[in-house]
């Protein structure tokens, strides 16, 4: 009897490792729960106990402090399981594995998602000074699906979901400048401009 290659998940490899390629069937959920708009729901489905933005840093120094805070607070509330890490394909920015399948997302963006985890999200793109948005990925959740954090194409913030202990933990960080959003509210930082 045959096998269907074609339903086999795609591995590739990095670092001396083989790594799982997302398909469409891991942000279903993303996609089911999220509408164009300025709403947290732009970035983050509504099926979280809270929601905030994370503003990101104008300076490679600030990222550097921001990237490390955002990764030790997600890997806190993530026990021990791989996290999804999606790579907007902007056309500039690192998708750090080229030619991968890719997922499409929100207004019909394209990422690379791999399951991996913490160290690779902090450690597999570079804080170039060319990519404005820092090292981490675009998109992060774990496999429980606990948390989302999502970076839009055109925004210089990061959109979070999860426990209200995670929020409050980012709120009270000092190397983060975030604030709550409620469900329906704009999630557009003060004195930032959603394009």
């Amino acid at each position: 009897m045959a096998t269907d290659d074609s339903r086999r998940p795609v591995r590739l490899a990095r670092d001396g490792s083989t790594w799982r390629i997302g398909t469409d069937a891991e942000v279903a959920w993303i996609t089911s729960g999220t509408s164009i708009g300025r709403a947290i729901t732009a970035a983050i489905p509504p099926v979280f106990e809270a929601y905030a933005t994370a503003v990101l840093p104008d300076n490679d120094e600030q990222q550097d402090k921001h990237d490390r805070a955002v990764v030790a607070l997600l890997s806190e509330h993530s026990a021990s399981q791989p996290w999804w890490l999606g790579y907007l394909d902007t056309g500039a920015d690192d998708i750090v594995f080229p030619g991968a399948p890719m997922v499409t997302l929100y207004s019909g963006w394209h990422y690379v998602l791999v399951q991996a985890g913490p160290q690779q999200a902090a450690t597999w793109r570079g804080n170039d000074p060319g990519f404005w948005k820092g090292a981490l990925p675009n998109l992060m959740f774990p496999a429980d699906r606990a948390w989302l954090v999502s970076t839009l194409w055109d925004d210089d913030w990061s959109c979070i979901g999860g426990s209200t202990a995670l929020v409050d933990s980012f709120l009270h960080h000092p190397d983060l400048q975030v604030r709550q959003v409620m469900l329906g509210q704009d999630a557009t930082p003060p004195g930032h401009q959603a394009l």
